[in-house]
């Protein structure tokens, strides 16, 4: 008999139904079954929306959160903080919010002061980077974790070093069913008298269905009455980026395997009532998943706890649920193994009915009711060890001083400067300048910002519609005869240059390897991803250090979704060993820089380097990316603490008189994306510093007191000369501006999730 609870409200963070997927059906399923257990609890949910307007949801349901927009979390936090909420439970899984691995969620809970209970849907076993760095940030914002495996206790301890104390290991829910006979249940399916396979869960090509219709020809040739009922909807994140068009490879391979008469696709997301019948109705279950990568099922769960014989793939749940003989494991993608096994249990009724009676008894332990009693053991332990706390209150490093004050993002003069070709290279003031026409590298530079907007939230489709225009222009620009892209084009769409500019084609690598590293849009990533493989190798025989860096910057963001990709995993470091060599070749302890003088772009040389560093575990190009920034940033600050660009009126060379004029906005922008990057590897605050002084100079902070950022048109002025601005509001600058902005908000949302906390 269970407790009476002294915990009086509890608010549920995750999807909720009606929204179709796991996560919603799971949150709804513990919020009730907790509120049902212990009715003087109250209990509601804040879901999070991936679509406008959000979902037609249930009275429980108190606040919703929009997944992109970080103001939205906050105000969550705010609203949990008045409702007088006693303990928090969150439900995680990285795709559901907003930010570099959903690091949206904890700008919500570093703002609640209220013991957090969170559910790890997910326990990566090799999280890249950003994921880590969330789980961990995580890890120490929760008062207890709750996974349902011990597999994903142990990668808690093991690669998180996650304390042990702080874990609960609490099994998936599923709900009450009786222990009925399968054909009690099959007259509703019109399949009476036939021995019935399952598979349920929203459609998508990782779930591996194909492996099964594979393996129905020998089963039906061994059982010809048999039916593999595949049940549920098209995932809709799948039904938005391409249709029916998964579901109908599925039905076309059936008909081409001849078992279409033995197949019965259900496309809907049915309510429990109905998904109870359709599991009573199955004499086997089959989960054939492609990878171990899973650490929960709740399909497996629900199929187990309902006493169903399963065969199914060796990923981790099922290698934990299943082992001892409680089901049947197979390899990944064998359909023979699945025939196999599967005609084994069917042709064997009391092998069978002695594993769903193992089943169905080990089940009891899963059903909801007994699962809510966990979680609340679970809340009440969180409630007592956070009010033992003696250090409950934190202050933020002066960090947050400095995230004020950012601009707010305007495009006006960017889509001013934009026509259906491409952006136009200048301007006079604020107007085009037809004249002068359209370059490559400004081009490129425009689509590494839509790129980053993008990751932003931003998707306009008027933004959608000026990055194909840019993404355009590059495929336009690359010479596939010589693998170069050609630079300037007039306002009549003709090339005017022959010559190739290495640094053009350096700056369309960069943008191109952001496309595929970065984007979601798979067109831009296809397109981006052909034209890169093309034009990156011959970036080894360029004679520019720029060129090199801002190819290794490319190839460095095209790596990031495709690591595997042996060739441009060669090219990086044969370009990482040019910038090194240079380096080593020029450098003294007086000088440490790549070349006898001081230009433009310069910081993206040390940038290029410190991401070589750290992709690679190279501490001493990492060191050398390091150092080489800090001596530039050392250079380049005035009397004041201000930025002081090195000026492009005769550059800085070594043993001359260093040029303070005239400065240009795209050496600012160089410097906020390497600190910014020397910051995220260092997490050393002076990085950060060093980036938002940078940005400042756009906004007066500069040796004349006087903005480059027009916040009427959106436009940035062209450089500051040693009496004034340039007026002209060209791309270049303007684009500096904007990426600049788009960078320190990205890392103003990164900090939200990641910031260091001190005790008060």
């Amino acid at each position: 008999m269970k407790s009476r609870s002294e915990i009086r409200k509890i608010a549920f963070v995750g999807n909720y139904l009606p929204r179709l997927c796991g996560i919603a059906t799971f949150t709804t399923d513990v919020c009730t079954s907790v509120a049902a257990q212990f009715p003087e609890v109250a209990c509601f949910a804040v879901p999070v929306n991936d679509v406008e307007g959000g979902y037609d949801y249930p009275p429980e349901v108190r606040f919703e959160i929009e997944e992109q927009n970080l103001s939205s979390y906050r105000r969550a936090a705010d609203f949990l903080s008045i409702n007088d909420v006693d303990v928090l439970c969150v439900q995680h899984e990285y795709g559901i919010y907003g930010g570099p691995a959903g690091g949206h969620l904890l700008a919500l809970l570093r703002e609640v002061d209220l013991p957090i209970v969170t559910t790890l849907h997910t326990v990566l076993k090799d999280p890249n980077p950003d994921q880590k760095r969330v789980m961990q940030e995580l890890i120490q914002l929760s008062t207890r974790l709750v996974v349902m495996s011990q597999k994903g206790a142990q990668f808690l301890r093991d690669v998180y070093k996650a304390p042990a104390a702080k874990i609960d290991v609490i099994p998936h829910g599923i709900p009450e069913t009786a222990f009925v006979d399968s054909s009690a249940y099959k007259d509703l399916f019109g399949v009476e008298g036939r021995q019935v396979l399952l598979t349920f869960g929203l459609l998508s090509p990782n779930k591996g269905i194909e492996t099964v219709l594979n393996a129905l020809p020998k089963i039906v040739a061994q059982r010809p009455g048999v039916v593999y009922i595949i049940l549920g909807a098209t995932h809709p994140h799948l039904v938005r980026e391409a249709g029916e068009s998964y579901r109908l490879s599925l039905e076309l391979l059936a008909e081409k395997n001849g078992v279409k008469q033995n197949v019965i696709f259900y496309n809907r997301f049915v309510e429990l009532a109905e998904l109870k019948e359709f599991i009573g109705a199955a004499d086997v279950y089959i989960t054939p998943y492609l990878n171990e990568a899973q650490i929960v099922s709740g399909t497996l769960a629900y199929c187990f706890g309902a006493g169903k014989a399963v065969v199914s793939t060796p990923y981790w749940y099922a290698q934990e649920l299943l082992a001892d003989g409680r089901g049947v494991l197979v390899p990944f993608n064998d359909p023979d193994a699945i025939a196999r096994e599967v005609i084994g249990l069917l042709t064997d009724d009391a092998r069978r009915s002695l594993m769903s009676k193992h089943a169905y008894e080990l089940g009891r332990e899963m059903v909801w009711g007994n699962v809510a009693c966990s979680y609340m053991r679970s809340f009440e332990k969180a409630r007592t060890e956070r009010a033992g706390l003696t250090r409950k209150l934190f202050k933020v490093k002066t960090l947050d001083k400095q995230l004020t004050g950012l601009p707010e993002m305007k495009l006006d003069h960017l889509y001013r400067m934009t026509d259906s070709t491409g952006i136009f290279q200048h301007a006079i003031v604020a107007v085009p300048n037809f004249d002068t026409g359209y370059c490559t590298d400004d081009n490129a530079r425009a689509l590494i910002l839509t790129v980053l907007l993008e990751e932003l939230g931003e998707n306009s489709p008027r933004l959608l519609g000026a990055a194909t225009t840019y993404a355009a222009f590059l495929q336009y620009a690359f010479d596939p005869k010589r693998n170069r892209f050609r630079n300037f084009m007039g306002f009549n769409r003709s090339w005017q240059d022959e010559a190739v500019s290495e640094d053009c084609c350096g700056r369309a690598l960069a943008a191109l390897g952001t496309c595929v590293g970065r984007s979601k849009n798979p067109g831009f990533q296809a397109l981006a991803g052909q034209i890169f493989s093309q034009a990156l190798s011959p970036a080894t025989g360029f004679s520019s250090p720029r060129a090199w860096a801002l190819a290794l910057i490319g190839a460095h963001e095209y790596l990031r979704r495709l690591n595997g990709d042996r060739q441009v995993s060669q090219v990086r470091d044969a370009l990482t060993d040019l910038l090194l060599g240079l380096y080593n070749r020029t450098a003294t302890p007086e000088w440490p820089w790549f070349e006898d003088s001081v230009t433009y772009m310069n910081a993206g040389l040390s940038h290029a380097l410190i991401l070589s560093g750290r992709e690679t575990s190279r501490a001493d190009v990492l060191e050398l990316g390091l150092k080489s920034l800090r001596w530039l940033t050392k250079i380049q600050t005035a009397e004041g603490g201000y930025l002081r660009p090195i000026g492009s009126n005769g550059f800085y060379k070594r043993g001359g008189e260093r040029p303070n004029f005239d400065q240009q906005p795209i050496e600012a922008q160089a410097m906020v994306s390497a600190c910014l990057e020397a910051y995220r590897c260092t997490s050393d605050d002076y990085w950060f510093s060093q980036a938002r002084r940078a940005f400042d100079w756009f906004l007066g902070r500069n040796d004349l007191g006087l903005f480059l950022y027009d916040p009427n048109t959106g436009g940035c002025r062209d450089g500051l000369h040693v009496d004034r601005v340039n007026q002209n509001q060209g791309a270049e600058s303007t684009l500096a501006f904007l990426v600049s902005l788009a960078e320190m908000q990205r890392a103003h949302n990164e900090l939200a999730a990641f910031k260091n906390l001190t005790p008060a």
